[in-house]
Formats: structure tokens, C-alpha cells, sequence
């Protein structure tokens, strides 16, 4: 009997469930005596040997629904050489523990749906002898090597509509009023940049700011104050990474004492309001700051068509080259264009090692020559990752969300 273990890690994405589909269909329809190992809540869950036997019922629906059936954590790699108890320092280290619990299952392969920190785990257990094959899992759309990431077609989707409906919303009353819209990207501005779809439709942000360009706040009052004078309204969208020109984070501006992440970094939120205040002092009129946080993690509700195709893609295409002996590769995607110059997506392989030690950040020639925009070029890329409506199912008129039991194995 074949035996694949399979487990989701890091932050929430949209296209989770439906690379998981792809996986569990690809191995149900090729070999049929198989069986998978769903390891529970990440790498913990690899870790401490939470798993449980997963059947064909367990993935039936989640296509379309957001979350992820197996849960998931957040594991640092510089955690990993610790011990699995603290207070065993000669036992077994994180990495010896999930290396131990793989070979005790006997597993043929193990799928891994990650970002970044998760695929640096993901080469290092394949160093270890671990037949690993991972797929690119992140809203960020900052992994190396892929054109784009499953779930960020989705995510910029959700921001894009979400900075129309905050257009809208402020043009109802005939009243001066500024907005600083805050969005996830620490070093990298992708989803932040997907409100220049919005737009780009006339009904989005004025003012783009990635953390790919240093933020200069004295051009921001400039810029603001420029546009608020003549249309009596201004939208700002910023990326809580945004920094000035000594690498300090504009979230920190008043708030030096701020909490670290299990990362050790910063822990970013709060930059809409900060900005607010600063701007409300600085000008003295209205001003609104809205911060998305998690909202656009799971939001499959707005999902792209185009998304949901190429997660289940990705998934049916890592499990093929799973079982084919593949091992330390990555499924990414390849943009291509067919003979009528239509997008296309094609699977292609990336060494892990690579993927795990590079970011991909947006490039700086999409990005307008005053720092605070997109240009066609970033458009070009991103609109067909957005086409498309799934068919979502509902339950009393809301969303469905996939629920597993976590029976763990024993």
C-alpha cells in the first residue's frame, strides 16, 4: 500500500482546500491501493504525530470552501533544532521528531502546502532523506520562482471589490473625508497592489504605497493634501510593511514598545490608524483608517474562477510527481500565452532549496515613478488571475465551510 502524508502550514490562504482536492483526486484515481495520512494543525501535527487516516468523504465539497480541513500553525525554521520538550534538552530535536514520525508511518512521499518558512522546513527534511514535494501556498504571492501563488488570484480579488465598495461608501455623503486603507505585506506589496485594479475601474485608492519603495512622509502629506484639495476626498492604501528610508516600519511611529511574532519580527497592524491620527493632525479634517487583517485570508466567498482551477491544478500535478519518485521540488506555475494571445497556465518544477532562501517581490518597474501607484504592467499581470466566479455553495443563504473531525490516529 502507498502511503501519502499530506499537511497544510503556515497562515490561512483561499486555494488550501481546493489544492488538497486536487491531491486526494489525483491519488484516489491513480492508485487504488493508497491510503493518506492527513497530518493535524501543520508542522505541530508532524511534530507531535497528530494525524489521522483520511478517507475520500473527508475531501467531497471543500472545492470552493476557504479554511483548511487539516488546520494549520505557525512553526519558525530557527525553531526546529529545538527540542520537542523543553525540558528534555538531550531528546529529540523538532526536525528528528517529524523525520521519526514519517518513517514510522511509512510514508512514500509527503505533500506540503506552504509559504516561505514552510518551504525552508520542506528542503531540510528532504536533505534528510524525507521524499517531500510541496506546493506554493500563500495570499502573498512572495514564493521565488512561481509566476503567482494559489490564492493570490483569489485574495487580490477580494481587495480589489473590498476598495470598490469603500470607494462607494465614501462618496455617499457630501462631506471632506480622507481614508487610509491598511493591507497584508510585510516585504511585499502584492495584495496591496491589487487595489489598483479597483482602481484602474475608476472606484479605488488615489494613493498606492508598497514597501518595495522607502515611504517618505512628508511627499504622503504632500500627495494627500494635493488630492484632497481638489476632489475634496482622498483613498489611501498602504502595505503594513511600508518603511521610511532607515528601515523603520511606519507602523512603529508612536508605537516603539510593540509586540514580536513567534517570527521575532514586529507584529505589523495598526498602520491605518496611526497614519489616520497623524493625517487628522496634520490637516484637521475627517479621517477613517481601515484595516482588512485577516478578512482577506479566507474570504472564498469572492474567489476567482481562474484561482480555484489552477489550486486543484497544482495539487493533482505534486501528487503525480509524488508517486512518479520526484522528491526536494516545488509545483509552481509558468505563464505562457496560446496562439490567439490568451492566458495560460502551464506546471513546471523548482528546486526547493531556491524557493526556500529567495522572495519575489513586486517588480520596481511596475510601480508608478512617483512611488505611490501601479502602472499597465502590473495590470497586465494580475487580471487574469482574478476571472471568474466559482460556483460557491450555501447553507441557509451563507457560505459553506469545511469542517473535518480531528479524530487523531492512534
Amino acid at each position: 500500500m502507498k502511503r501519502i502524508g499530506i499537511l497544510t502550514s503556515g497562515g490561512d490562504c483561499q486555494g488550501l482546500n481546493t489544492a488538497m482536492r486536487g491531491v486526494a483526486k489525483a491519488l484516489y484515481e491513480a492508485l487504488p491501493d493508497m491510503e493518506i495520512i492527513g497530518f493535524l494543525d501543520g508542522y505541530k501535527g508532524l511534530i507531535q504525530d497528530i494525524s489521522r487516516p483520511m478517507s475520500p468523504i473527508d475531501f467531497s465539497g471543500i472545492l470552493t470552501v476557504g479554511g483548511t480541513i487539516l488546520g494549520t500553525s505557525r512553526q519558525p525554521f530557527k525553531q526546529m533544532k529545538l527540542p520537542v520538550d523543553p525540558g528534555q534538552p538531550d531528546g529529540p530535536t523538532k526536525m528528528e521528531a517529524m523525520i521519526a514520525n514519517c518513517r514510522r508511518h511509512r510514508l512514500d512521499a509527503l505533500v506540503i502546502l506552504g509559504g516561505n518558512g514552510t518551504h525552508k522546513t520542506a528542503n531540510a527534511l528532504s536533505q534528510a532523506g524525507v521524499p517531500v514535494v510541496t506546493l506554493p501556498k500563500t495570499i502573498d504571492n512572495d514564493l521565488w520562482g512561481t509566476d503567482h501563488c494559489p490564492g493570490y488570484g483569489s485574495a487580490a480579488k477580494y481587495v480589489a471589490t473590498t476598495c470598490m465598495e469603500i470607494y462607494h461608501d465614501a462618496r455617499v455623503y457630501d462631506t471632506g473625508m480622507l481614508c487610509v486603507i491598511e493591507i497584508m505585506g510585510r516585504h511585499a506589496g502584492w495584495l496591496t497592489a491589487a487595489a489598483a485594479i479597483a482602481t484602474s475601474l475608476g472606484q479605488g485608492p488615489d494613493l498606492i504605497y508598497l514597501p518595495e519603495r522607502d515611504f517618505d512622509m512628508d511627499k504622503f502629506y504632500a500627495d494627500v493634501e494635493a488630492i484632497y484639495r481638489k476632489n475634496g476626498k482622498c483613498i489611501v492604501a498602504v502595505s503594513e510593511g511600508i518603511h521610511d528610508s532607515t528601515g523603520k516600519l511606519i507602523a512603529e511611529y508612536g508605537a516603539e514598545n510593540a509586540p514580536v511574532d513567534a517570527f521575532g519580527h514586529k507584529q505589523l497592524g495598526g498602520l491605518a490608524a496611526t497614519l489616520a491620527n497623524l493625517l487628522k493632525a496634520k490637516m484637521g479634517c475627517k479621517v477613517r483608517g481601515i484595516e482588512f487583517s485577516l478578512m482577506q485570508r479566507c474570504a472564498a466567498h469572492c474567489a476567482s474562477a481562474t484561482d480555484v482551477q489552477e489550486s486543484f491544478l497544482s495539487g493533482k500535478n505534486a501528487v503525480e510527481y509524488a508517486v512518479a519518485g520526484v522528491t526536494d521540488k516545488m509545483v509552481g506555475f509558468e505563464r505562457q500565452t496560446d496562439a490567439n494571445g490568451k492566458y495560460v497556465c502551464a506546471i513546471k518544477l523548482m528546486d526547493l532549496v531556491d524557493v526556500a532562501n529567495t522572495e519575489k517581490k513586486v517588480p520596481d518597474a511596475w510601480i508608478n515613478e512617483a512611488g505611490n501607484g501601479l502602472n499597465q504592467q502590473y495590470l497586465d499581470y494580475v487580471m487574469p488571475l482574478i476571472q471568474g466566479a466559482p460556483d460557491i455553495k450555501t447553507e441557509n443563504g451563507m457560505p459553506r465551510f469545511a469542517n473535518l473531525k480531528k479524530i487523531v490516529a492512534k
